[in-house]
């Protein structure tokens, strides 16, 4: 239950991400009240991840989880570049998450 409430906290941390991307500075109504509902969804369900997890490992998984996220989404949706760089630092995320879940 707690890595998939960090996952989905995760998932709406990363849509109110594209979601502020699309509000153009919040210029834009739906996009804009979507960024909001996107983190307080987020929050809550961070919330409740942590409610059996250590605060640094729950709050570094999801920061994690939503680094990884938003690099697909970025390149994915917006089209941004993919480059050797990126690509490890997605590894050395990758492999700190999994360290931080062997531990706790």
């Amino acid at each position: 239950m707690y890595f998939i409430a960090a996952l989905l906290a995760a998932v709406c941390f990363t849509l109110g991400g594209i979601c502020m991307k699309l509000s153009q500075g919040l210029t834009r109504l739906w996009p804009s009240l979507l960024v909001f509902v996107c983190f307080l969804i987020g929050a809550g369900l961070q919330t409740v991840a942590m409610r059996k997890s250590q605060l640094s490992v729950t709050y570094i998984l999801v920061l994690g989880l939503e680094a990884v996220l938003a690099l697909l989404f970025g390149v994915f949706i917006f089209k941004e570049s993919w480059t050797v760089s990126r690509t490890l630092g997605l590894l050395l995320i990758i492999v700190g998450i999994i360290l931080l879940r062997a531990e706790s």
